[in-house]
């Protein structure tokens, strides 16, 4: 039942949302912005409220005439801004339903969202309560009704007895005491109402809170409209002696004052906590919940990060709460503004207007941001809002714990974090060196994210390299070392059960070294083989250790590969270029994935031969910057491929 009532919901919210996109277009839809509109519609209460408290008399006797003298005698400012006051309440009460709704038929109020699901129930009690309380102040008739019926109705809870009534059987048993803790009631609520707002927009990354000013202005125009059409008015003295016959209502506060009559006071108790109880335990309630199951990650370019993505949460606000600059308008499916290329994976597309996400679209490989709920690990290129260089990235400082020379140009360098604890990262990712001028280098972590909290790069000595000069010929234990990171996107896809085949030039070994450790710790049982290419023999400072992975694992495979071997090595293994011996092994790669990290000239050569032997480009990877690992070699930027670690 519910699940159709759901399914119903989402269709009528749809079409109405497109009705309104026709009228309004997709960037000013007052539907994609509900809870910015109860924001600003908040705002309008509370600076209105504020003028009209201002001209208004705390006192049984006074409270009458000074709302007459606001309405009547300044018409032209006291009497608009009351009507916009009680308007704009009703409007608030109204885009807190309708955002509730939606929130409810789109099944966004499950699993993580369950805080904000709550906090919302809350929320909308706190605004009914402030709302009459108000209600309560002009002390007319409609006050009567509204404070007599109220008294009534908790009298009837054992805690208070009857006792609230008496206060109100005449004229005489009303106090300006009485009525001070009324206004003072009118005050506390709002300002509870602020606060609880604030903690429920801190749960939701990227909150909007100000609609698009066109909208926002056009709002206030409409308010002002209703004010000089219909007037808020206030509906004679309060008498205590006599009932009031006939008074004008307001269906959007004070729709359980009718039900009060019509079930009687405890029936009516029995709903409103039974209904609130309800929504309350609304996320945790069968039927069982069609979202995912299990946190996925998102490889995210142009960032070069890579994210966790919760059970059930979008991309976008994953990305957002990340603090990622990705571009959103509506976060509805409508505008199509967080349109992005889904690079690999696959996702869950939650309802969407078809102008937003054409048929086209979908077949070029595109997705909405905001309704792309992850099945798999993915990955995604979108076009930032700011320059990827200009995003904050949070510097660590780690001290030098070893230094350790693996070849004539290749240090070992580990490092701990100054602050310890273990610095969580994916294998394959690299961080960037920050030197004291602000410069960066950036190198490959060269041990498993598992390996503790000891953290691995493999410098390669480049002549005239200002880092690695240092880490060779100046750098000791205990130096401090600023990075940024962990960063990068090449990494290991665990997705797939399809052979894994590792290419390695010269210190991309690092990287490769990364992926097949974490795939050991792991259990992975799929196939890998390491194709290690490098000049020279002794360019594989390594090459015991991948002899042994080769040993100990049964499912792994290490073929070197030198393209000119010195006299002396007496090599006797396979010669010439690593990615014609991969060729050569594997005619047909089309049920392979391929990592590839070494020289720009590598992969240049390596990808175009790769897929023309049947690799899909989903299963190509590269280790590179700025360049999502399907883009072709020779794009702008191509020349920034990591090589496991660069100084220049």
């Amino acid at each position: 039942m519910l699940r159709l009532l759901q399914s119903f919901g989402q269709s009528l919210f749809l079409s109405v949302e497109k009705v309104f996109n026709a009228i309004f277009g997709d960037r000013l839809n007052p539907f994609y912005y509900l809870g910015a509109i109860s924001y600003f519609f908040l705002w309008l209460v509370i600076g209105t409220g504020l003028y009209l408290y201002a001209f208004f008399e705390t006192g049984v006797s006074g409270a009458f005439d000074s709302v007459q003298a606001l309405t009547h005698g300044q018409w032209w400012m006291g009497g608009v801004l009351r009507s916009v006051h009680r308007y704009a309440s009703d409007g608030l009460v109204l885009t807190m339903l309708l955002h509730m709704a939606r929130h409810f038929t789109f099944d966004h109020y499950r699993g993580f969202r369950w805080f904000s699901w709550v906090s919302g129930v809350v929320l909308l009690w706190l605004t009914f309560a402030s709302g009459i309380n108000g209600y309560m102040l002009p002390w007319d008739r409609l006050a009567q009704l509204v404070v007599t019926s109220t008294t009534e109705w908790l009298d009837v809870l054992p805690v208070v007895g009857g006792a609230m009534t008496r206060n109100f059987i005449s004229n005489a048993n009303v106090s300006d005491r009485l009525f001070s803790l009324l206004a003072f009631m009118h005050i506390g609520l709002p300002l509870t109402v602020m606060a609880v707002l604030w903690i429920h927009t801190q749960r939701v990354p990227g909150a909007k809170t100000m609609p698009p000013r066109p909208l926002a202005v056009g709002m206030v125009a409409t308010l002002v409209m209703l004010a000089l059409i219909k007037p808020a008015v206030s509906q004679g003295r309060v008498d205590m002696a006599s009932l009031p016959a006939m008074v004008h209502f307001d269906w959007f506060y004070l729709p359980m004052y009718p039900l009060l009559d019509l079930c009687g006071p405890l029936q009516t108790w029995a709903l409103l906590l039974g209904g609130s109880g309800l929504l309350i335990l609304l996320p945790w309630l069968p039927p069982r919940w069609h979202g995912a199951t299990r946190a996925w990650t998102v490889a995210v370019h142009p960032d070069e990060r890579i994210l966790d993505v919760r059970p059930g949460e979008t991309l976008l606000d994953a990305g957002l709460r990340e603090g990622l600059p990705m571009p959103f308008e509506c976060r509805n499916g409508g505008c199509g503004m967080c349109k992005a290329t889904l690079i690999h994976g696959e996702v869950r597309l939650q309802p969407y207007q078809e102008t937003a996400l054409t048929a086209t679209d979908r077949a070029a490989g595109q997705t909405l941001l905001c309704c792309a709920e992850p099945l798999t690990d993915v990955e995604i290129a979108y076009v930032a809002t700011l320059n990827p260089k200009a995003l904050p990235v949070q510097q660590r400082v780690a001290r030098v714990t070893a230094l350790e020379p693996l070849s004539y140009d290749v240090m070992k360098l580990s490092l701990r974090l100054e602050s310890g604890g273990v610095l969580p990262f994916h294998a394959g990712q690299y961080i960037n060196v920050v030197l004291d001028d602000g410069e960066r280098r950036s190198f490959s972590f060269a041990a498993a994210p598992d390996a503790g909290d000891a953290i691995e790069l493999q410098i390669r000595l480049v002549p005239g390299g200002r880092f690695t000069t240092q880490v060779f010929e100046h750098m000791k234990v205990g130096d401090p070392l600023r990075f940024e990171g962990p960063l990068g996107t090449f990494t290991l896809r665990e997705d797939s059960f399809k052979p894994i085949i590792f290419v390695a030039g010269a210190t991309g070994f690092a990287p490769v070294k990364s992926m097949v450790e974490h795939a050991f710790h792991t259990g992975m049982h799929r196939p890998m083989i390491l194709y290690w290419g490098a000049r020279a023999k002794r360019d594989l400072y390594m090459n015991t250790l991948a002899e042994q992975w080769a040993l100990e694992h049964s499912n792994f495979t290490y073929i070197p590969v030198l393209s000119n071997p010195d006299p002396d090595d007496a090599w006797s293994g396979r010669t010439g270029l690593v990615h014609e011996a991969i060729l050569a092994d594997y005619p047909d790669l089309s049920s392979h994935q391929v990592y590839a990290c070494g020289s720009v000239q590598m992969v240049q050569a390596a990808r175009p031969a790769f897929v023309n032997h049947g690799i899909s480009s989903d299963d190509c990877f590269s280790d590179a910057f700025h360049l999502a690992p399907q883009k072709p070699l020779n794009s702008p930027g191509a020349d920034l491929v990591k090589l496991g670690g660069a100084d220049v």
